[in-house]
């Protein structure tokens, strides 16, 4: 039984029908006059047994000159519908491909989009890396600069603290020539006062005829104490005034070493900022060589892609001249 509905009278219909307009009754055509239904093979069988019956009917009705020419019409026919066959076979097998090919093209072209959108992405953070990078060098050079300005004020204070060293030093100097100055005068007293009062034992006997001199010689000796003593007290007021010196420019000098304690502290973490900005340029540049050779990567693929695209375009074109080609002696061919 005819598949798609079809059967041996709709197909004789069309076939007389098409006869009547004067036009080839071929396969396509048959087809087409019954409104694209109907498998091919079933309407190759049909117009075949149409022909046959045609061709028996002729024999038995028409002279032989008017059977023969018919007999080999119909030979013609018939070899012209098998050799329409390989050519159907060949249109089927060629929409396959041609559909295939249409499916690999429209998957090329999305993964060329989606490639392309990766090349965007990756622009973009090439761009924002590039950014962060820029950055990262200007505050190199301005951690660099304040570097510099740092370590020449360490060197200014260090300056400082050996010139206060030296006034340190030049102030205990000082207190020690003091110190041992008031030591001999004390020392001096006391070797005095030990040999006046031997020599007061000695002359005990001469005291009331030397009274009056002794007495005189104690009211100098006695003024001389009395200047002794206001040597004795400047000279510990010039010790204690040097001593408060001496603590303020200790207390000065712990104040200077905290300070320069605390700018070696800042200095260190400068340093440990600069080592770390400096490994993070350089991870950072690694970054943006390997992002530029992945993004050098991409675009050749890309154009490996677009060469597959022109090939693949290229063959449906060839594939499409070989279809008209194919087609083109049927369509030539007279009524």
């Amino acid at each position: 039984m005819a598949r798609g509905g079809i059967n041996k009278a709709i197909v004789q219909t069309a076939r007389l029908a098409i006869l009547a307009r004067g036009e080839n009754p071929s396969i396509d055509a048959v087809r087409i006059e019954m409104g694209n239904t109907g498998s091919k093979t079933t309407i190759h069988r049909y117009l075949k047994e149409l022909d046959e019956s045609e061709t028996r009917q002729t024999i038995t009705e028409a002279p032989i000159d008017e059977e023969l020419g018919e007999l080999v019409a119909r030979l013609a026919q018939r070899l012209k519908d098998k050799a329409q066959e390989p050519i159907d076979l060949a249109l089927a097998q060629f929409e396959q491909q041609k559909t295939a090919l249409l499916a690999q093209v429209e998957a090329l072209e999305e993964a060329h989009t989606q490639l392309k959108q990766q090349f965007d992405i990756q622009a973009t953070a090439l761009a924002e890396e590039s950014a962060a990078l820029q950055t990262a060098a200007t505050s190199l050079q301005t951690e660099q600069t304040r570097n510099a300005g740092l370590s020449q004020a360490c060197s200014d204070y260090e300056l400082r603290l050996n010139d206060k060293d030296e006034q340190i030093r030049s102030l205990e100097e000082k207190h020690l020539h003091a110190r041992d100055a008031l030591e001999h005068y004390r020392t001096a007293i006391k070797e005095q006062r030990e040999q006046e009062q031997r020599r007061h034992e000695g002359q005990l006997q001469q005291v009331q005829a030397e009274l009056r001199q002794a007495q005189q010689s104690a009211l100098v000796r006695q003024d001389e104490i009395t200047q002794l003593h206001r040597d004795n007290e400047r000279l510990l007021s010039e010790q204690r005034v040097t001593a408060k010196e001496l603590n303020a420019l200790q207390e000065q000098a712990r104040q200077d070493q905290a300070l320069q304690l605390k700018l070696k502290e800042q200095l260190s973490q400068i340093d440990s900022e600069r080592t770390l900005l400096q490994e993070r340029l350089r991870v950072a540049v690694l970054d943006s060589q390997t992002r530029q050779a992945a993004l050098l990567e991409h675009q050749q693929h890309n154009k490996a892609l677009e060469l597959d695209l022109i090939k693949a375009q290229a063959s449906i074109e060839a594939l499409r001249l070989a279809t008209v080609v194919a087609t083109a002696p049927e369509t030539a061919e007279p009524t």
